[in-house]
């Protein structure tokens, strides 16, 4: 046997914009790495400046603060070889770049062949190309670096064998959506089958604006069996050894239901959205409905109770049973709870309104102004403790316009807006059932649902069954079928037309809504560019 190298894959949650800070985890990690017997730390795409940084990447000062970091990192480096992905600018060109550092200094760097310019990804608009292979050898093995997109395409992995590789490290920033793992276990052994190199893949955790990386790293040998598996969305360091092309550490982690991965990443989103830009603690307007409970129980798991204020605020058309399930809520929780009648308001703007409104019938202005006037309590209550407004609003509200602008969109996190409705209720059953109890009351998960700004009112009077809803929006949004492609599903041509006129229609609504967390393969944000004004119209 050949001597065996020890990887340590250090899978950290980088913050964008934090260069010295970020340096300081990847020099933490090289020590911890150091002493438990590593001869090369591997860290994710860019992890020097955090992914993704856009249009930073534009300002030379902040690729010089990186370069003259990366400089600074590097001569702390000592007895040990490290891989430090970050943006360089070499000939007058930007490169996303990964550098093999040891013995103080930058051996080699390695640019980025392949510049992914499609769903959430806009490399082409700061990047270069690269083209040359990076390959360097450690205790008699040689070692080829790709970089996340490189693998995801043949050529770099086949340039790097050309080279001589026998191994192949991956610096990655791969952010998470639902079967996201499974894709990448596909799409890698896709990349072995090409050129018979074992590999190490190393990802990214965190939350980035409306993106969340879920880590999940992971080793496979040249069959392509899975020989070791990171954990998902915590930060980690794992110690792995190779020797003659196969990898001697074996460990792979149980499986996981959907919802859980789903509603980790839904809690890693608020914890980092909210840490990473300083927030206090967070307000939730609470209505006695699953997505506002659904909402509470993320904030609690993600921030802890003592961080959460819940405001209850009950109109005339408020059942007793919605204030009776809040208050059990809560109690369960141990949250801060208030509730605001918001009657007198109601009174005075319709006095204020009536000389406008005469002749006019009610309509859903009135029932609108109900949810704008929570939103008005609740953004004065943000401004006055510095706590952020985690709105309530699903994925089938944000695509038919249901939620409501001013209202129940003002906030400034959107923490479910790429959650069906369906896959709400799947979350909430999927909470209530693990260790510590229920914490959302049965009542809110079997009533109809209903936004209570009328008498007997259920969300059903004016939207398709969520079944059917759901069904349609993720085969247009998803899938990108068509109206009549969607209809030969055996979907109701009524329900398909006015679903997807509906999602048309709404869309200056979102453009106006907060981020918040991506969890499907194509949300309402980065990777949904749909025009307003537009007469296109779907056959």
């Amino acid at each position: 046997m050949n001597t065996p190298i020890t990887v340590a894959v250090a899978q950290l949650n980088s913050i964008v914009g934090d260069i010295s800070g970020n340096a300081r985890r990847i020099l933490d990690a090289v020590a911890r790495a150091k002493a438990a017997g590593a001869d090369v730390v591997l860290t994710p795409e860019l992890a020097l400046c955090g992914y993704p940084p856009e249009d930073l990447l534009l300002r030379p000062a902040f690729l010089e603060a990186c370069a003259q970091e990366l400089d600074a990192l590097a001569a702390q480096v000592d007895g040990i070889t490290v891989l430090v992905g970050y943006p360089a600018l070499q000939g007058g060109k930007r490169y996303n770049a990964a550098a093999v550092i040891r013995d103080g200094q930058i051996e080699a760097r390695y640019f980025k062949h392949r510049l992914p310019n499609y769903e959430v990804f806009d490399e082409e608009r700061y990047f270069d190309v690269g083209s040359e292979a990076c390959v360097f050898e450690l205790k008699g093995t040689r070692i080829g670096v790709n970089i996340c997109a490189d693998v995801w395409e043949a050529g770099a992995a086949d340039k790097a064998r050309e080279a001589g590789a026998e191994l192949l490290l991956v610096l990655n920033a791969s952010p998470y959506h639902v079967h996201k793992q499974s894709l990448r276990h596909e799409v890698l052994r896709e990349r072995i089958a090409d050129t018979g190199l074992p590999l190490v893949y190393c990802n990214l955790v965190g939350g980035q604006d409306e993106l969340v990386f879920d880590g999940g790293s992971f080793a496979l040998d040249k069959d392509g069996t899975l020989a070791w598996q990171g954990l998902p969305f915590v930060e980690q360091l794992q110690t792995l050894r190779f020797a003659d092309g196969a990898w001697l550490d074996r460990s792979l982690p149980a499986d996981r239901p959907l919802e859980a991965d789903v509603y980790e990443a839904l809690v890693l989103g608020v914890r980092d959205y909210l840490g990473k830009n300083g927030f206090p603690g967070a307000l939730i307007g609470l209505s006695g409905g699953v997505d506002s409970a659904l909402t509470l129980a993320i904030a609690v798991d993600a921030l802890g109770a003592d961080k959460v204020r819940a405001v209850m605020m009950p109109s005339p058309y408020t059942a007793q049973m919605s204030l009776d399930d809040s208050r059990e809520m809560v109690q369960r929780l141990g949250v801060r709870y208030d509730e605001i009648a918001i009657q007198p308001a109601m009174e005075t703007f319709a006095a204020m309104l009536a000389p406008h409104f005469a002749g006019l019938p009610e309509d859903a202005t009135e029932e609108n102004l109900q949810s704008r006037i929570r939103g008005m309590l609740l953004m004065a209550l943000s401004n006055k403790t510095g706590a952020i407004v985690l709105t309530t609003g699903n994925k089938s509200e944000m695509a038919t316009g249901y939620a409501t602008l001013y209202g129940d969109m003002a906030g400034g996190f959107a923490v479910i807006k790429d959650i069906y409705k369906t896959f709400v209720y799947r979350l909430c059953h999927w909470r209530n059932a693990q260790p510590g109890g229920p914490v959302i009351p049965d009542n809110i998960l079997t009533r109809p649902p209903s936004a209570e700004l009328k008498p007997d009112q259920c969300d059903q009077d004016s939207l398709p069954p969520y079944e059917v809803l759901d069904a349609i929006i993720a085969a247009y949004m998803e899938e990108d079928l068509s109206p009549a492609e969607i209809i030969a599903r055996g979907y109701p041509e009524h329900d398909v037309r006015r679903t997807v006129a509906m999602l048309k229609r709404n869309e200056y609504k979102r453009r106006q809504a907060p981020p918040g967390v991506r969890v499907t393969p194509r949300g309402f944000g980065k990777d949904w560019r749909y025009p307003i004004t537009s007469r296109y119209r779907d056959a």
